[in-house]
């Protein structure tokens, strides 16, 4: 039996302790991580062969959320875990980003990593922890890997950098940063922020850096004392002979099609550039090569062709923009495509917008709800709902394609978390705006960053709907080519820049500093100096891209659409909740039944009625009021009879309380038969006369009836004369009463 290896620092005032060599032995490397009292279990394995007929690098990242690892049974029938939650799915984006750049350029191997979260103290976040774990056993397994890479999250409170914040911590932070990278560069950047600036992010980036650092340094250790011989893998290249002869022949065609500003146009031109034209170009050949190379392109299943294609077109790519300064599309290197931006395209929505830039489009609807609407989450995180929902769509006809349409993938749960990040800071709190939120951003066009687009459409979606956010939000992407030592940062890339180019940095903010990034890039890394470029192109660009939002609305609305629910909201006291929802729900379902409107009651007494029609939800409120007002004595109020005595009547004055007013309480004149006077469902104005110690309650007509001023003749008439109520409660009592002798 192997033994265990252990590599252990102090990081951030908590031990950080790697682990292998017990658990998990017969995976290509295996790592246990234990950060405080969170602990995750990371493997890494390689299939023997490599996939056949793809273009790209299979690797697949999982991230197990173990709800035993909380102490938690997981909701629902089951009462197993699922599919991903939306913090699983980030969480494995998180993981996979850093590390595909650094596997060998070729490699055709299925890689899987699984991050298995076996502890949570839900004070640490373990996606720090899984990122380590699956770059440590990359590093020590058999699977080639261009490693290892480290993570850190940084946050910024009452003005100083924190390293590693808890969740506690993170609720007063400016700053929630995930950086990745290697001992030489960033790889990876994540973020959400309440606008903090440029310069407070480039220093955040060189702490997280110098943290990165010294875990990699852990690694290191750990590799040399267990690390595996890395397998001499095969990788894919495309033929050589193939790749001058397709360079001989299409690279001024390529250069042509290059130029065209049009992406549909582009990619026609791309089209005329086929396989089946290269066929009758190697048929025209002489040699002994010509049979190979026509098998080869005429095998489907392989990638030869395409892949000395795009080579070319990154070479020209590189080319036209560090050389000759000049984009596919004839913009300059610092230029946004053209915008235009249009609110309330939508009749019956609360609130919709449509931002276009160039050929992206994005319509965005936002729907108010109650506060019950609120997403409810069953997750490791402490936290454990939302009120703020942002979904985003991605359909085939965006780009001209056809698929089935199918659920939302990692790719579309990761573009509209960003989003919704970027606007969270701006949206008002419960008690501001005491309303769920959901916007959903379908991508209608799409020629790059799309999820920047939403961003730029939710912000006015949330104008438009009368949501009083706090500022405009807007995004923009940034590209990066490079060719050898010199390189060109893109401002607004579209497809080709982001699919041929180094990076893709997407920086979301107000006028006052950024609320969001995201970037990740192609090669081993990037230097402070490309950061620090983008983030100041990308602050320009930020500002240029307001200016317009604000011709089209802006400020947000002072009215919520006709259609839209409106809120009202009652503080009662928290005893009294219960009269408010009565035995069994029986008092609250009669009045939301009687009114059509939604309540919402919260245990610190709020109450929020939501509802279209405001007249429905005022008289919704004057029930609950009535329901939760104190009797007092003096005032006057109109009630009805709901029971008939020998010696007086029952009227209700308030839902579910009843005073008695006594036969001698009713008029100037003597009254021998209640009935002569009173009926059941009757209304009758009353005043309180007298409360009594049991709490039961006393009325009279005296004052409201003309020639009813004076004394009765005897004073019995109140509580003296009537028995006690059950406990001393104002309700009404069924109990027969002793009848009133004179």
């Amino acid at each position: 039996m192997e033994s265990k290896i252990k590599v252990e620092r102090e990081w951030a005032g908590k031990k950080l302790i790697l682990e292998t060599g017990e658990l998990a032995k017969q995976a290509g490397g295996a790592v246990l991580v234990t950060y405080a009292d969170t602990v995750i279990l990371a493997t890494a394995t390689c299939s023997e062969k490599p996939r056949e007929g793809i273009d790209f690098f299979p690797m697949t990242v999982d991230f197990e959320e173990k709800l035993y690892a909380a102490g938690k049974i997981p909701g629902g029938f089951l009462k197993r875990e699922g599919r991903p939650t939306e913090k699983a799915t980030l969480t494995s984006r998180l993981i996979d980003r850093p590390l595909r750049p650094l596997f060998p350029e070729g490699f055709r191997n299925d890689v899987q990593i699984v991050a298995m979260t076996l502890s949570a103290d839900q004070e640490n976040d373990p996606d720090i922890p899984a990122i380590i774990g699956a770059s440590a056993a990359l590093t020590i397994s058999n699977i080639p890997f261009n490693g290892p890479v480290a993570a850190v999250r940084i946050g910024l409170i009452d003005g100083n950098f924190a390293v590693n914040p808890t969740f506690k911590e993170l609720e007063g932070s400016r700053l929630n940063l995930i950086v990745a990278g290697t001992r030489d560069a960033i790889m990876m950047v994540e973020a959400g922020a309440n606008e903090v600036s440029e310069d407070e992010m480039l220093k955040a980036f060189q702490i997280a850096h110098e943290n990165i650092k010294e875990i990699i340094s852990m690694i290191d250790e750990l590799a040399a004392k267990a690390g595996k011989k890395k397998l001499d893998l095969p990788v894919y290249k495309p033929d050589k002979d193939l790749e001058i002869l397709i360079r001989k022949n299409y690279t001024g065609e390529i250069k042509k099609a290059m130029r065209i500003t049009d992406k549909q146009e582009r990619e026609q031109a791309f089209s005329a550039i086929s396989r089946e034209a290269a066929v009758e170009v190697i048929t025209r050949e002489a040699g002994d090569a010509r049979d190979r190379l026509l098998s080869i392109l005429l095998d489907a299943k392989s990638y030869d062709f395409e892949t000395i294609i795009k080579k070319i077109q990154e070479e020209e790519l590189r080319n036209m923009v560090v050389d000759d300064r000049f984009r596919p599309d004839g913009r300059r290197l610092d230029e946004i495509r053209p915008l235009d931006c249009k609110v309330g395209v939508l009749p019956r929505t609360h609130g919709s917008a449509v931002f276009t830039r160039g050929q992206t489009q994005v319509l965005t609807t936002v729907t108010l709800g109650a506060p019950s609407e609120k997403q409810n989450l069953d997750s490791l995180a402490p936290e454990e709902s939302k009120r703020y929902i942002h979904h985003y769509n991605f359909p085939s006809f965006s780009v001209g394609e056809t698929r089935p349409m199918r659920g939302p993938g990692r790719r579309e749960i990761g573009h509209g978390a960003l989003a919704e990040r970027a606007l969270l800071p701006m949206i008002p709190s419960l008690d501001e705006f005491p309303y769920t939120l959901r916007l959903v951003s379908d991508v209608l066009e799409s020629n790059g960053s799309t999820s920047m687009a939403s961003t730029c459409a939710s912000s006015l979606s949330l104008f438009d709907a009368g949501v009083p956010v706090k500022k405009a939000v807007a995004g923009i992407a940034m590209g990066l080519i490079m060719k050898g030592d010199k390189f060109a940062v893109l401002t607004d890339i579209q497809g080709m820049e982001d699919a041929l180019g180094e990076m893709d940095f997407k920086v979301a903010g107000t006028r006052d500093g950024i609320t969001a990034m995201q970037m990740d890039i192609k090669v081993s890394g990037i230097s402070h100096a490309v950061m620090e470029q983008a983030l100041s192109q990308a602050k320009a660009a930020r500002l240029k891209i307001l200016d317009v939002m604000e011709t089209s609305l802006p400020a947000p609305r002072t009215d919520l659409s006709k259609y839209a629910p409106r809120m009202i909201i009652i503080v009662i006291s928290t005893d009294k909740i219960k009269d408010v929802i009565g035995p069994g729900g029986k008092i609250i379902n009669k009045i939301i039944s009687e009114t059509g409107v939604k309540i919402d009651i919260e245990q610190d007494g709020r109450i929020f009625i939501a509802s279209v029609d405001m007249e429905a939800g005022q008289k919704a409120q004057k029930m609950i009021e009535k329901l939760t007002q104190d009797v007092e004595v003096g005032e006057v109020y109109i009630g009805k009879v709901s029971r008939i005595m020998n010696f007086g009547a029952f009227v209700e004055i308030l839902p579910g309380k009843e005073g008695l007013v006594h036969i001698s309480q009713f008029g100037g004149d003597r009254v021998e038969r209640v009935e002569d006077v009173a009926n059941v469902g009757d209304e009758l104005t009353v005043k309180v006369s007298e409360i009594d110690s049991q709490g039961r309650i006393n009325l009279t007509r005296r004052g409201l009836v003309p020639g009813f001023e004076g004394e009765p003749a005897e004073t019995g008439a109140g509580s003296a004369g009537r028995p006690p109520h059950r406990g001393g409660s104002r309700d009404r009592d069924d109990r027969p009463r002793k009848p009133y002798r004179r």
